[in-house]
């Protein structure tokens, strides 16, 4: 039996969270979605508040995922220790609130979801993703595996996808709010591709006001960042499984924008 899971890009701020109420239920009907996983940690620019949680769980998500901001709205920290569908990255310091993966129930049986983050390029030292990777499949006996890996680096995802291939059902990469074009199965039967892409404003950097983010890379004075206006788009994959054997059938983009914009 197929089981169909949806992977949605990093929600950027109001314009994000007002795409993701307004076309996630649509998009998951659309595509017959059985599970839904979306990464929430930009909804508020940095972090996500607890509001904010529960109205993208509303709008159909499962499990929402975070990254380096996870902890950016404080008040999250007592939500992720009551709410085992958020997760924050497994490699985080082990004293850190919330927990990095879980295993939810579905109507294939149960779904494990990994939550690991990069060290490539960003901003602090996480343990080493690789070997946590390892150390939680030691634990997990679902069938049917997700990871998300918040990374930086192109090569660092490739990596992980390659060493979990055949013994995950899909990994995907977030954290640069780019789509990439390499959806696929690896040889080994793993659904791959390198990142989601973003949900939030469509003409933008990374979900920000253009004029912010040259300013800032001119050397000029700069703001605090804001989000962009105008309008949005959903960037996410489709990752058909074999509910029967865990692994991964086809993984294909099922993006949409606004106005007349095609989908890719």
């Amino acid at each position: 039996m197929d089981f169909k899971i949806l992977a949605v890009g990093d929600v950027v701020g109001n314009p994000g969270m007002d795409r993701i109420c307004r076309s996630l239920c649509y998009l998951k009907r659309k595509v017959n979605a059985d599970f839904v996983v979306v990464n929430g940690e930009n909804a508020a620019v940095v972090g996500m508040t607890p509001e904010q949680a529960e109205d993208i769980f509303d709008a159909g998500a499962d499990v929402i995922t975070m990254g380096n901001h996870t902890f950016g709205k404080r008040e999250l920290v007592p939500y992720l220790e009551d709410n085992s569908r958020v997760l924050r990255p497994a490699n985080c310091a082990p004293q850190t609130p919330g927990q990095g993966w879980g295993v939810y129930d579905s109507k294939a049986g149960p779904v494990a979801v990994i939550d690991l983050i990069g060290r490539c390029n960003m901003d602090y030292g996480p343990d080493n993703p690789f070997l946590m990777a390892e150390k939680i499949l030691k634990e997990v006996s679902a069938k049917i595996t997700l990871v998300e890996f918040h990374a930086e680096a192109t090569s660092e995802k490739l990596a992980m996808g390659y060493m979990l291939d055949g013994r995950v059902s899909a990994l995907w990469g977030t954290h640069t709010h780019v789509p990439t074009a390499d959806a696929q199965v690896l040889p080994k039967g793993t659904g791959y591709v390198t990142d989601l892409g973003m949900t939030g404003p469509q003409y933008s950097v990374l979900g920000i006001r253009p004029e912010l983010s040259i300013a800032k890379f001119r050397g000029d004075l700069t703001q605090r960042y804001q989000w962009a206006n105008g309008p949005t788009k959903l960037e996410a994959v489709l990752f058909t499984v074999d509910s029967e054997t865990g692994l991964c059938r086809k993984a294909e983009r099922v993006d949409l924008y606004d106005e007349n914009t095609a989908q890719r």
